[in-house]
């Protein structure tokens, strides 16, 4: 997984804060046709994917911009009473179902690949249940087959991008003695190897910050972090069942997270108009938390984000940052401006502001902090920056 690879230096960090800056990091819904894939969208977003019993229903790319749950916003909220709550969000993209021969064009193949490639991160979409009313398009229903047909496609696709760059490098890192051609070299005959053994990019490990960065410029589709979901039926929304296990031992090498979700229930779940009856429903079924809150929390994750807070009397609002961020970096997500004249930052921990009541109070027992530019930002952290441009 992401936060597995080493990715908290600041290099990296800059680069994606910007991008955050710009536009919201995005997770892609990925599977066969006919796996769950667009109900599952319909349940996360208000964008509303034609869901159909055949393939090829979601052709161009949904894009739903999804709340991230937190229940931190609605307790500050009680102390500070602001006019508003904003919350923060991910964007997670529906994208069409992929079939063999994918990477040589087949299908939407072409389309799928394209799209998958713009995404930061791969939510994979298992069809764990039986259900004769709704067809497989391979037959019978076997998710450890349907995994490996996906990431089989992905990884023919990265070996080629490899190949290619390998061609374009090789001549320039042995005759010209050129020290970074020699560094990517040495990163795509590493990803070579592993592609022709069958495994993802994100497995091999790279251990200095250079290597990092020569493989976060390729963009290589199995390089991406992944969660499977597993879409089973009611009666193993809790627990799972056999296909879950044959998945969870067949990714317990492979440096990816595992979710058991029950499309069909979540789609019943939105249906309900009040919060109480979707507690009570849940409740019911034995569930804790609706997985559509587990899979935004665990997509966030999977981005390796985190949040910091502010809390005022006009808004309390969360922020997105890349886990490993400093204290400026942090503060640029809020504006450029708050970066480039950063002065410090006071920085009250999430649980000594509840336990206290207010940052009046935390000032006078000494919990509020005063952080300067290496101060590494925690999750839950509530912040107000000083500035100067």
């Amino acid at each position: 997984m992401l936060q597995n690879k080493v990715m908290e230096n600041d290099y990296l960090c800059k680069q994606i804060n910007k991008h955050l800056n710009k536009m919201a990091l995005q997770c892609g819904i990925v599977g066969l046709p006919n796996v769950g894939k667009s109900t599952l969208f319909n349940c996360l977003s208000n964008a509303k994917a034609q869901a159909a019993n055949f393939p090829f229903c979601t052709i161009e790319p949904n894009v739903g911009v999804i709340t991230v749950p937190d229940e931190r916003l609605n307790k500050l909220a009680e102390l500070v009473h602001p006019q508003k709550i904003v919350p923060t969000t991910v964007e997670i993209v529906d994208i069409a179902g992929l079939v063999k021969g994918a990477s040589k064009g087949e299908g939407l193949g072409n389309k799928f690949l394209a799209n998958i490639r713009e995404t930061d991160a791969i939510l994979h979409v298992l069809r764990c249940f039986d259900d004769d009313n709704v067809t497989h398009v391979d037959g019978l229903i076997n998710p450890l087959r349907d995994k490996e047909i996906i990431d089989y496609e992905l990884q023919l696709k990265d070996l080629e991008t490899v190949e290619s760059r390998i061609n374009k490098v090789q001549k320039q890192a042995q005759t010209g003695g050129d020290k970074q051609a020699k560094l990517v070299l040495d990163v795509l005959l590493k990803y070579k190897t592993a592609l022709e053994q069958g495994k993802a990019a994100r497995t091999v490990k790279l251990a200095t910050k250079d290597e990092q960065k020569a493989a976060h410029d390729l963009f290589l589709l199995t390089n991406k972090p992944v969660l499977y979901v597993c879409n089973v039926d009611e009666a193993s929304a809790v627990s799972g069942n056999h296909y879950v296990e044959n998945i969870r031992e067949a990714i317990k090498d492979e440096e990816a997270e595992l979710l058991i979700v029950a499309a069909k229930i979540e789609s019943e779940i939105a249906e309900f108009e009040t919060y109480e009856e979707r507690e009570m429903f849940l409740s019911e079924l034995g569930l804790e938390e609706s997985g559509v809150n587990r899979l935004i929390k665990s997509a966030y994750k999977l981005l390796n984000l985190e949040t910091f807070l502010t809390a005022g009397p006009q808004e309390v609002r969360a922020w997105t940052y890349l886990k490993g961020s400093k204290a400026p970096q942090c503060a640029g997500v809020i504006h450029t401006d708050f970066e480039k004249g950063f002065i410090r930052a006071e920085v009250i921990k999430y649980h000594d502001y509840i336990q206290l009541g207010s940052e009046n109070a935390c000032k006078d027992v000494g919990k509020l902090s005063i952080e300067g530019k290496e101060y590494v930002v925690q999750d839950g952290d509530i912040m107000h920056f000083r500035f100067n441009v």
